[in-house]
């Protein structure tokens, strides 16, 4: 299957934790900025970040907690073009944000009456899935768009279904110097636990390929996926 080279970039703490509580009103990127000891450093992980692929997945349920569907349009347009998983988090104003926010915006939906069916955009696409794939959406991208190239960065319960279907290639983690806990804070991979032993397959084995110490404490640790 010829697919996008996929690379899951994330911030998360020490514990693996990538919200900072259990409730939609905690959020790292809102919150760390707040807290000494983490708000020097963590400039760093968007300066990495702006490094990263021209093309960017992300779930309709982040997008709704920073706010898109109320956000004002941007005046610029980004060079990144991003594919959006969603089913019913995002309204039309926070589709249209996108359409005037990227270079294009590819929407992935189970939802037949999604609100980007009412949202009339050049830069916008929409690919129907009755059930999520994450292969079968890659392989979309990666013939009908020209994606080459795949950041993700989304919730713990769609990095499990990337991770279960085997399309992770490569985890680059910036770690804060910070200890969440929580077993009901989301991590960076949740989803349904391992039952049976004949399901190991489905870990992500991974080969160290860089380790960094930045300031104040964070580290970046970037893995190939061999299994």
């Amino acid at each position: 299957m010829k697919r996008p080279i996929t690379t899951l970039f994330m911030l998360m703490s020490l514990d693996g934790k990538i919200s900072t509580g259990a409730t939609d009103a905690f959020d790292v990127d809102q919150d760390f900025p707040t807290l000494p000891g983490l708000c020097e450093g963590l400039h760093q992980y968007y300066e990495i970040e702006q490094t990263t692929d021209l093309w960017s997945l992300n779930s309709g349920r982040v997008q709704q907690k920073l706010g898109v569907n109320e956000k004002a349009f941007p005046e610029t347009q980004s060079a990144v073009s991003f594919v959006l998983v969603d089913n019913h988090h995002l309204n039309e104003h926070g589709i249209a944000y996108y359409t005037h926010f990227a270079k294009r915006v590819v929407i992935v939906t189970s939802n037949k009456n999604h609100p980007a069916y009412h949202v009339s955009a050049d830069n916008l696409d929409i690919i129907f899935q009755a059930s999520f794939s994450a292969a079968s959406m890659l392989e979309t991208l990666y013939h009908q768009f020209g994606c080459e190239r795949l950041t993700i960065q989304s919730g713990g319960t769609l990095n499990a279904l990337f991770l279960r279907e085997k399309v992770f290639d490569y985890i680059d983690i910036v770690i804060a110097p910070v200890l969440i806990g929580g077993k009901q804070t989301s991590t960076l991979i949740d989803g349904d636990s391992l039952m049976k032993l004949d399901e190991l397959h489905k870990l992500g084995i991974l080969k160290l390929i860089d380790l960094v110490k930045l300031e104040h404490s964070y580290v970046r640790v970037r893995y190939q996926v061999i299994g």
